[in-house]
């Protein structure tokens, strides 16, 4: 089962699969966790992410489900997210040095990823309770399951279109207005929202691809491409706030001084390429869009 619903299908029954698919594997990693538990929690973490887009595409026509469940799977994420973070941090290390602009800093840069490294690793044997906390959010997941039971659409193919046409105005409106706060003196925060909003929509591409598949797959493609540069932008933001937070971890100045410039390097860099390729992601009209959207769910369902 992908992650799509089809326009031809009952709705109710292919929200359900969908939603079960994804718990079901989360579960899975956190049990069996083949490729260790840090593997597993970044598994786990993209299970919920498609969930809470999908629950929120679906928020108009069951508000009081999308709020029990966004808030299960959030804290759910919470739970396990100080090691994941710190396993994170060290790909930001990585996308640096790929970036590094001299074996100077190259060499720099391979040393804070093996702090970095040692950091998660450091963490990660200090937490306690982690098998517990493993185990209490499987259990949840399950609960999740249970509860997909009590969620169900009867207003018809025609008002289910509707409804998903809602769903995606918002979005967009939603995307244009974070595009928006990005220009100028934009903050750290701005462009996050933007990232979480270029991931719902490139989500709602992917859920709703068979209405029109060939253009929804180029703009999603676009728009996964968007939500990686956007995701570097916040990585760097973390990167540098733990800088801040824990100079301790880097005792040689010279090395210190590359992370901080090629930080400062790189934001400006993505955010000025970032702010490009949502341009033209989010380039049409959201109304228009909602309305086509509309349109070709009722026609590809008839």
């Amino acid at each position: 089962m992908a992650y799509r619903i089809r326009p031809d299908a009952d709705f109710t029954e292919a929200f359900r699969n969908v939603a079960t698919e994804q718990l079901e594997h989360a579960v899975t990693v956190l049990e069996e966790r083949p490729d260790g538990a840090h593997e597993a929690i970044h598994s786990f973490r993209k299970n919920l992410k498609r969930l809470r887009s999908l629950y929120r595409l679906v928020a108009r026509e069951v508000p009081d489900f999308q709020t029990h469940e966004n808030a299960r799977l959030r804290d759910a994420a919470h739970s396990l997210s100080a090691i994941r973070d710190a396993a994170a941090l060290i790909g930001t290390g990585q996308y640096l040095q790929h970036s590094a602009r001299g074996n100077e800093e190259n060499e720099a840069l391979g040393r804070i990823v093996n702090i970095l490294e040692g950091r998660r690793d450091w963490m990660a044997e200090a937490e306690s309770g982690l098998e517990q906390r493993l185990t209490e959010t499987s259990d949840a997941l399950k609960e999740a399951i249970a509860a997909l039971d009590e969620v169900s659409f009867n207003g018809g193919h025609r008002k289910n279109g509707r409804m998903l046409a809602k769903s995606w105005r918002r979005t967009a409106r939603k995307a244009k207005a974070a595009l928006a706060a990005c220009h100028g003196e934009a903050s750290a925060d701005d462009f996050h929202t933007l990232r979480k909003r270029t991931y719902d929509y490139r989500l709602y591409h992917a859920l709703l691809r068979d209405v029109w598949p060939a253009a929804m797959k180029a703009k999603r493609d676009a728009a996964k491409e968007l939500a990686e540069d956007l995701g570097h932008i916040h990585d760097l933001t973390v990167l540098s706030d733990l800088v801040e937070s824990e100079p301790q971890l880097f005792t040689r100045n010279d090395d210190l001084a590359h992370l901080l410039d090629i930080i400062i390097f790189r934001q400006q860099e993505d955010r000025r390429q970032a702010l490009v390729k949502a341009e033209a992601v989010f380039a049409d009209d959201a109304d228009e869009e909602a309305e086509r959207i509309e349109l070709l769910w009722v026609m590809a369902g008839s």
